[in-house]
């Protein structure tokens, strides 16, 4: 697959707002200026990066409780998202959704969820809808490794099998559920093998690597358009950061975590861009300028926002 110089820049400049946005976010935090509990997507840049470039603007996604990422993948403002994370009215969800609950139908993001699994259903029930309308959107359905063991993955996927729906399930094994590992609760080498049992294609690719996971993601998406189903795709990754913001992260081994800092996503596709003359170190130098002046306007944005009122509670709610 041939991927345009000006995709490449993107996908590069995409993952420089996530990582800057993340650890900007979690500065705040620890400062005390964002409430509640926070988890990062703090090295896995390259999954949602790769998969959301695959897609349209009318196709969909499920999140995850560690889904700034993927709103930020899709396009989403980043000054909106912090002014989410701190809860304010000018958020996405008006300060009342935060880090784990952000969602914007305007982007596809139908949700993110802080109940593991949990969008694996719903994406279903999306994908369904489409199917119903005959239109040929997709909807895209993040979910970790912890996922994988609950019967929301099994049931989820099964049915989207029989039906022929058209999801495409993407696995972030970042090989730990909160502080345990994915070795210890799943015999299976690759977690992608399980699609078998439901009869899809089920792929492994290198989760750190943002070219393979566009691609693997672009043949499935293509494959749903077409009518013919769900893909089970799995990416390996790893987050440098804890389970929430404050995770001491005293169960991964100091070896684990200095090979896997050493497969960081961003310098290693910045490396490969400016080795092929598809990026300069000047070009790179001003993406870095301009998303550190974008994060710095985004905390302004967030500080300067009015709180959402007390009888703005009830607001917005369905019961």
């Amino acid at each position: 697959m041939v991927i345009g110089k000006e995709k490449l820049i993107d996908m590069h400049r995409m993952m420089v707002r996530m990582r800057k946005f993340e650890e900007r976010a979690a500065r705040e935090f620890a400062a005390g200026n964002i409430p509640g509990i926070m988890q990062t997507y703090v090295g896995q840049e390259a999954v949602a990066t790769g998969a959301c470039a695959a897609l349209r603007s009318d196709d969909y996604i499920t999140s995850t409780y560690r889904g700034h990422g993927h709103l930020i993948a899709r396009g989403g403002s980043t000054d909106r998202m912090m002014a989410e994370l701190y809860g304010k009215k000018t958020g996405y969800n008006k300060g009342k959704g935060g880090s784990m609950h952000v969602a914007d139908i305007d982007l596809g993001i139908v949700t993110a969820n802080g109940i593991v699994g949990a969008g694996i259903t719903i994406a279903g029930g999306v994908a369904l809808s489409a199917q119903l309308r005959g239109t040929d959107q997709v909807t895209v359905c993040f979910f970790g490794d912890g996922a994988t063991n609950t019967t929301r993955f099994h049931e989820g996927i099964n049915l989207g099998a029989c039906w022929d729906l058209p999801v495409v399930y993407i696995i972030e094994n970042n090989l730990y559920g909160e502080s345990t590992s994915i070795s210890t609760t799943c015999k299976l080498t690759n977690l992608s093998d399980r699609a078998s049992s439901y009869g899809i294609p089920g792929k492994t690719v290198d989760g750190n690597n943002v070219i393979e996971v566009f691609e693997a993601v672009s043949e499935a998406v293509t494959r749903a358009r077409k009518g013919q189903g769900p893909t089970l795709i799995e990416c390996k990754t790893y987050r440098y950061s804890g389970h929430f913001e404050g995770d001491k992260q005293t169960y991964k081994p100091k070896e684990e975590v200095e090979e896997w800092l050493k497969k960081d996503p961003i310098p290693r596709f910045r490396k490969r861009l400016i080795e092929t003359d598809v990026l300069s170190e000047e070009e790179d130098n001003k993406i870095d300028r301009e998303t550190s002046v974008e994060i710095e306007a985004a905390v302004k944005f967030a500080e300067e926002s009015p709180l959402p009122a007390p009888e703005e509670a009830l607001e917005d709610v369905y019961a």
